[in-house]
């Protein structure tokens, strides 16, 4: 059981981690927008975005005139630690 958990676990991220990549591949190409992959990428990846988009802006780092939109490198860094977390914590329980 603790092995199709931590499958899952690890699949999931690497789905998330994936879009969040496709996203920012896709800001590179302007003329791609408006496809229904795109909304699909762009819809599902805000939710996670969003929220670390407006720490940056309230950090002293941040502010809305930054250049560069870090959010994804920051999504990457918690998506990486979220799921060592969760399977480490998987393997420990031995579900």
């Amino acid at each position: 059981m603790a092995n199709i958990l931590s499958d899952v676990v690890f699949w999931l991220f690497n789905i998330l981690q994936g879009l969040l990549f496709v996203r920012v591949i896709l800001t590179w190409l302007p003329m791609i927008r408006g496809g229904r992959l795109v909304e699909f990428v762009f819809a599902f990846t805000e939710p996670f975005l969003a929220p670390i988009r407006k720490l940056i802006e309230r950090s002293p780092l941040g502010g809305p005139g930054m250049m560069l939109d870090f959010s994804p490198i920051v999504a990457f860094i918690l998506l990486r630690l979220i799921s060592s977390f969760l399977l480490s914590l998987i393997a420990g329980i031995g579900v």
